[in-house]
């Protein structure tokens, strides 16, 4: 079994198409919200992608396949100066899971995010997806507390 990533150039039609197909297979997944990805968001995804400077995604192929994927965007940290990465999916085919997609799509990710001065990479997780959570782990990911006493970091949302 050959596993490779890439960089998606959002100017390849082809690498747009297998990155739809992914994110779709995701958004259809209990862990993704068990609902594909709505039309508007198929044709517009990867041009508004493309606008954004600070995103970019990577596709996990194993022998040539697409298994996996990720789409993250820069951020900074105010604390400590530097720019972070944050990953708004990750994703795998749930026939390639188990095989390690996700420890080789993270190493691509952090090798970035070396070569671009970043001090971290954040994510968030869904607290019953215990396997990603163990894949997280397994590549070093913890959860993201300032003081025990305080407690752990809460994602919130409010839709506009």
């Amino acid at each position: 079994m050959m596993i490779t990533v890439e960089q998606v150039d959002y100017n390849n039609t082809q690498q747009c198409a297998v990155l739809i197909y992914l994110l779709d297979n995701y958004a259809q997944d209990p862990m993704g919200g068990a609902e594909p990805l709505s039309d508007f968001a198929k044709q517009n995804l990867t041009c508004e992608l493309q606008k954004l400077p600070t995103a970019f995604s990577l596709i996990a192929y194993v022998n040539e396949q697409p298994a996996g994927l990720i789409n993250a965007i820069m951020g900074f940290s105010t604390f400590k100066c530097q720019p972070l990465i944050n990953i708004h999916d990750l994703a795998v085919i749930k026939t390639y899971r188990g095989q390690g997609i996700s420890q080789a799509l993270l190493s691509k990710l952090e090798e970035l995010a070396v070569n671009k001065g970043c001090c971290k990479i954040t994510l968030e997780v869904l607290q019953g997806n215990i396997v990603a959570q163990s894949a997280y782990q397994k590549f070093g990911f913890t959860g993201y507390q300032l003081d025990p006493n305080m407690g752990k970091a809460m994602l919130w949302q409010k839709f506009i």
